[in-house]
């Protein structure tokens, strides 16, 4: 039988304390570790180069993948807007992954060996192709999957892939013998049915189904918010249906402004006649019951004793979702047990082929 990977997380204003404190908690170091995960709080961005020399002369694992983050997480805690890290080993055979160095155009993706299965990334949130450079990945893949999460900060960010980068996607390519088992969980509620945009100029949107898209998004949203439209700022969204989707997943997107005297309804996405949308609204409840949804679906896809995992969380789920802090790792530990896992809060989350918002995705490793 396989054992679980070693894995550490603690957190301290001083990183050398909090990673001395990570060694502590891994023990003795298995020889079969060769890839090391690493996320960072962005309070300690500034030394991400020291912290990944450390864990690499410390624990003689070679390869490093991981990201900055206003908040990391691990096994049923998360650590938001403190100083903290959390470190994974994962024990691969060394033929069945790959260092993705950091893609920056589309030219760097074409250039990259199409051998790998799956590909586990990190972004930077500065780059303005960075879905275009995901779609492309994910082509280049023969799973056709591409799961990680962008850098989040309050000042700088940066990505590791065997060292400190910066720019675009970088992170580790699986073969196909890797065993894992990935899933999205979506943390937003529709609040009506989907509707057809009938006019719209880049991310504004005129009419839905014919009618004036204030008036529709009005109705929808209730008396209440309608009469006052700011109290909607940072519960009502709009959500983009992902064609193709078996499993009816949407991207979320914010509602950047309304122009009352026009109707019109402006969103942080590019749309165009033709396209879906619908207005969704934070809801905790609805959060929790995908997200256990989700728990359950992986489990039995993995179908083996869970080695290890990584979580991309959204930066608006967590405490601010759930309504209490640990609470969205606690469901996690409940439903699944209590096996090795790290992650961190994202300014976006990848998931197959696009970049989601107020998601999770779960990596898990048999």
């Amino acid at each position: 039988m396989t054992s679980p990977f070693k894995f550490a997380h603690a957190a301290h204003a001083d990183w050398t304390h909090a990673a001395q404190d990570c060694m502590g908690q891994l023990g003795a170091i298995p020889s079969t570790a060769t890839l090391g995960f690493l996320y960072v709080s962005d309070a300690f961005a500034g030394e991400l180069a020291a912290i990944l020399a450390f864990f690499r002369s410390a624990t003689g694992v070679t390869h490093w993948t991981g990201s900055v983050g206003v908040g990391v997480c691990a096994t049923g805690v998360e650590y938001l807007e403190q100083p903290a890290m959390a470190v994974m080993l994962g024990e691969f055979a060394p033929a069945d992954f790959r260092m993705l160095p950091v893609l920056r155009t589309l030219q760097d993706v074409a250039a990259q060996p199409s051998d790998a299965y799956v590909a586990m990334v990190h972004g930077d949130p500065e780059n303005a192709h960075i879905q275009e450079l995901i779609e492309r990945l994910s082509e280049h893949v023969s799973g056709s999957f591409v799961v990680g999460g962008l850098s989040s900060s309050r000042g700088e960010t940066a990505q590791i892939s065997d060292g400190v980068v910066s720019g675009g996607l970088s992170g580790v390519l699986f073969g196909e013998r890797v065993k894992l088992a990935t899933r999205l969980t979506q943390g937003i509620s529709p609040l009506g049915p989907r509707h057809r945009i009938t006019t719209a100029s880049k991310n504004i949107v005129g009419s839905l189904d014919e009618r004036p898209a204030l008036e529709v998004m009005k109705e929808e949203i209730g008396e209440v918010l309608a009469h006052d439209l700011r109290r909607a700022a940072g519960y009502i969204f709009v959500g983009l249906p992902v064609r193709g989707s078996d499993t009816g997943d949407y991207l979320v997107r914010n509602i950047l402004g309304v122009d009352p005297q026009n109707h019109l309804v402006a969103v942080s996405e590019t749309v165009e006649p033709g396209d879906e949308l619908l207005f969704c609204r934070r809801d905790r409840q609805t959060a929790e019951d995908d997200l256990l949804r989700m728990l359950t679906a992986i489990g039995a896809q993995l179908g083996s004793p869970i080695r290890g995992g990584v979580y991309y969380s959204c930066l608006g789920r967590g405490r601010h979702m759930f309504g209490a802090p640990n609470r969205e790792m606690e469901l996690i530990r409940a439903t699944l047990g209590d096996f090795p896992l790290v992650g961190f809060f994202a300014n976006g989350e990848i998931f197959r082929d696009r970049l989601y918002g107020y998601t999770g995705v779960l990596t898990l490793f048999g």
